[in-house]
């Protein structure tokens, strides 16, 4: 992992504006697109490559989330107020944000799914893992039914973070629907990813562009950037409201190169909708 370390974030409505030097990279990119055949493939191995990064990295990649609480106060408030609260990690990885909430909060039971067998595990290896607070099980979330393990209705509050761009864009409504069926009306969902015009987005080489906003990385797992119009869209179609939607930005440093590095998230809390 490169050192890097964060220096200021503030939020904004509005798309990064890019510099001469940063459109001409994005620019590149357009002279040699993935092949539709590489494109299907990586489709058909997503599992196995995301397997195969859990196989080289285990625990060692992510460093805990202990923002997740600050970021969503949604999270903090029924923490503070000991409130029984379910909720639903989905792409929980090897645990990195459901293991410090699962250390604040009293009366938390917390589901989590990741599409790789190999996360899943290392998730119920962890010592802090506990049958009567965690339910850790293996769900591809563009083809598999939450509702197949889970109560539909029953979750209080949902975390999708820097997950739906793991996953092909054309499945994004079902995963965000298959989310819809379990949430309890007037649950949340609470939603961090990555940014269009995001630095990582502009380091890809020619070659790696698999379509508008969608990448491939060295190690084949894939990528996604999105524009909040497009999230905006797509919650509503899946029957949520709207309640926050904006960029987070945020300048890090990368402390061995000396480099200044713009970061561009998309952060948002979204409402199921109470029956009328």
């Amino acid at each position: 992992m490169e050192d890097f370390e964060s220096k200021s974030q503030y939020t904004s409505s509005q798309i990064r504006s890019l510099s001469v030097d940063e459109l001409q990279m994005l620019e590149k990119q357009n002279k040699k697109l993935v092949s539709e055949f590489r494109s299907q493939k990586l489709e058909v191995e997503a599992k196995k490559m995301w397997d195969l990064f859990y196989k080289r990295n285990t625990t060692n990649f992510f460093k805990d989330r202990h923002w997740t609480s600050r970021e969503f106060s949604e999270i903090e408030q029924r923490i503070h107020n000991n409130q029984h609260t379910v909720l639903l990690e989905a792409g929980c990885g090897v645990g990195n944000a459901i293991f410090p909430l699962m250390a604040q909060a009293k009366d938390l039971f917390v589901y989590a799914c990741d599409f790789s067998p190999r996360a899943v595990e290392l998730v119920k290896d962890n010592p802090c893992y506990s049958d009567t607070k965690c339910k850790a099980f293996q769900c591809d979330l563009s083809t598999d039914h939450l509702s197949d393990t889970i109560q539909e209705n029953s979750v209080d509050l949902v975390t999708l973070i820097f997950v739906l761009s793991a996953i092909h864009p054309d499945k994004f409504e079902f995963v965000l629907k298959n989310i819809h069926k379990v949430l309890k009306p007037g649950g949340y969902l609470l939603f961090r990813d990555y940014g269009l015009n995001d630095w990582a987005m502009l380091r890809f080489n020619n070659g790696s562009k698999i379509s508008d906003n969608f990448y491939v990385r060295q190690d084949g797992t894939r990528a996604y950037y999105f524009k909040k119009e497009e999230l905006k869209s797509l919650t509503c179609a899946s029957g949520f409201d709207v309640v926050s939607n904006e960029y987070v930005m945020r300048e890090t440093i990368n402390k061995k190169k000396n480099l200044k590095v713009p970061r561009v998230f998309l952060q948002g809390k979204y409402q199921k909708q109470a029956p009328t």
